[in-house]
């Protein structure tokens, strides 16, 4: 077959599809990725992978839609040129306008993949702005044009799911929840955490909606009695974001002995090595956060928060713990818990390198998305029902999600209420 996958930066698809495009080449298919800023090294790393770097045009963040529109028409006729047999489109815009060029370019297999809903359907703790309510309303209205076009829409988790076919109203002929989209576990190994002195560490951007003020917070709370617990901080400031921790503030933080952030670094799993347990008090719109798959497979406990997306990776009390949102005080309330009893970090660290082995081997979830694609496999190992979908409440949702049956629940309750609705609207 001929696929083709259409994302934003040539970056995402080196970091995020290289297991994707290797399993595709494999099983004997050409593949084409799509990308907006290749470089000749990006350029170099796509082709090693056995695929072919396209470079197109797109605004990832613009709101001109007769660019918009002139954009789409330009992809098509690349599309056309290619003829390919699949087109998987991920991340929002991509899914909207890659989307439309298939279409238009008379592709027959057409699939969208959306990692998390994003910054439109945060909740804020302060509310939204009229601005990205408008745009919300905007971006919904073309997802119910656009995805009933789709052959199947490809989410990570059973919540994104029952927010887009129910609370959003979107048709779609069928959905399926994958999961975390997976890691080569190799590059991850397992490690015992060092407790002696207990250290805790995030991973991200550091900004508002990935939870960095409550980390923060929660670090000052731990170290007036535990002074010796250390805390890291990975990731870069951004500059151009007004939720972005400053580095002002971040200067003074390093100075008064509450954070240790060496910034954006290329060895995370040195890093993960060396502390205790993983933070990520996000109340972002995951899908399934890639820096907690990380921690999980080197065997670090997770304390995370109870939202879309940061819940599929902690089954409460048992690989870590899940608090409130925006919710500092109850995050140094688990820190200190971990802390006072460091055997419950070994432990659960345990259990999340087991979850991780089960849930987040990049093989077994590209393997599963090959066949929510239809695409053919070479090899018969294939793992038996796994599929989650979130339109057939005959089919069972994948164990990406659900370890403890609370999402499977809620995926389920989705389901009867998109049939229900569909059911109302026929009458």
């Amino acid at each position: 077959m001929k696929i083709v996958l259409i994302g934003t930066t040539a970056n995402c698809v080196v970091g995020f599809r290289s297991d994707l495009i290797k399993l595709l080449h494999q099983q004997g298919h050409q593949v084409y990725a799509f990308a907006l800023n290749y470089t000749e090294k990006t350029r170099q790393q796509v082709t090693a992978l056995g695929a072919t770097a396209i470079d197109y045009r797109f605004s990832r963040t613009g709101l001109n839609p007769l660019k918009d529109i002139y954009d789409t028409c330009m992809l098509s006729r690349q599309l056309k040129q290619l003829q390919p047999d699949l087109v998987l489109s991920y991340f929002s815009k991509p899914a909207i306008f890659g989307t439309l060029a298939a279409v238009m370019a008379g592709v027959r297999k057409r699939y969208a993949m959306l990692e998390g809903l994003g910054y439109l359907f945060t909740e804020q703790p302060q509310g939204v702005s009229w601005k990205v309510t408008l745009l919300k309303k905007i971006q919904v209205m073309l997802y119910r044009y656009v995805f009933p076009k789709l052959d199947a829409l490809l989410l990570l988790n059973p919540d994104d799911c029952h927010d887009l076919l129910v609370n959003a109203n979107i048709n779609v002929k069928r959905t399926h929840v994958l999961g975390g989209i997976g890691l080569n576990l190799a590059d991850y190994p397992f490690s015992v955490p060092p407790t002696r002195p207990v250290s805790f560490i995030f991973i991200g951007r550091l900004l508002a909606e990935k939870g960095v003020y409550q980390y923060v917070s929660a670090a000052k709370q731990v170290k007036q009695r535990y002074p010796d617990v250390q805390f890291y901080m990975l990731g870069a400031i951004d500059k151009h974001n007004p939720g972005s921790l400053t580095e002002q503030h971040l200067d003074q933080l390093i100075k008064d002995d509450i954070i240790i952030s060496p910034g954006h670094v290329t060895d995370v799993q040195a890093w993960i090595a060396k502390s205790s347990v993983f933070v990520l008090p996000s109340y972002y719109r995951e899908g399934v956060p890639r820096s907690t798959q990380e921690a999980m497979a080197m065997g670090r406990a997770v304390l995370s928060t109870d939202v879309p997306g940061c819940r599929e990776t902690v089954v409460h009390g048992k690989n870590g713990y899940l608090v409130p949102r925006w919710c500092h005080e109850a995050l140094a309330e688990k820190m200190i818990t971990l802390i006072e009893h460091p055997e419950k970090i070994t432990a659960m660290g345990l259990v999340s390198y087991q979850l991780a082995q089960e849930r987040f081997d990049a093989d077994k979830v590209n393997r599963r998305l090959l066949k929510m694609l239809n695409i053919p496999m070479n090899s018969p190992a294939m793992e038996p029902d796994v599929i989650g979908s979130c339109n057939d409440s005959s089919t069972k949702i994948s164990s990406d999600v659900g370890a403890d049956g609370t999402n499977a629940t809620k995926a389920t309750k989705a389901t009867k209420a998109t049939k229900a609705t569909k059911a109302t609207k026929a009458k």
